[in-house]
């Protein structure tokens, strides 16, 4: 029988059910560890279950005090302790590149600033969008790097078909 037990908060195992009793035996694993196998309905302190503390004739086999008075029982195991988990933490460049996206298209007209904004979006959506893709999910903000991008060429192009129609302009003027 495959046998796990709790040890400084962390599972560990499965251990066969005599590696398990010989740790209890030589204190490796305390009486105060919890323990589980497949069947039990939770986990027991490795002190209470007669499986593992027994000899198989029914007698309990005695098992060692912890040094130094008493011992606190360890928690849970993680398996047993769902931690919350929210989205990951979204890239500073991703956000960087939508903010200058949208500084590129809603400030047409102050000298030059639209067109630094487009492309710093562009720069920074092309290395968000790299960063996030090798952070294998440890990071967020794919949406937000591609808006800047999308936003940084648009406001570019914007700017460059406004220059080019200008030129044309003064070209064609008496």
């Amino acid at each position: 029988m495959e046998w796990y037990y709790a040890k400084n908060n962390r599972q560990e195992g499965p251990v066969p059910g005599e590696a398990l009793r010989a740790m209890i035996g030589s204190g490796e694993v305390a009486p105060t560890d919890l323990v589980w196998r497949e069947g039990m309905a939770e986990w027991s302190p490795a002190g209470e279950v007669t499986e593992l503390t027994g000899d198989g004739s029914g007698q309990t086999i005695p098992i060692p005090a912890p040094s130094g008075g008493s011992q606190i029982p360890q928690a849970v195991p993680p398996v047993w302790q769902i931690a919350p988990t929210g989205p990951p933490p979204t890239n500073s460049m991703a956000i960087i590149s939508m903010i200058c996206g949208i500084i590129g298209m809603s400030a047409p007209c102050l000298c030059g600033i639209p067109v630094i904004a487009s492309i710093v979006a562009i720069i920074m959506g092309h290395i968000a969008r790299g960063e996030i893709r090798n952070a294998g999910g440890t990071q967020g903000g794919g949406g937000m790097a591609l808006a800047g991008l999308i936003l940084g060429y648009v406001g570019a192009g914007i700017f460059i078909g406004l220059f080019a129609i200008g030129f044309v302009m003064e070209a064609v003027s008496p």
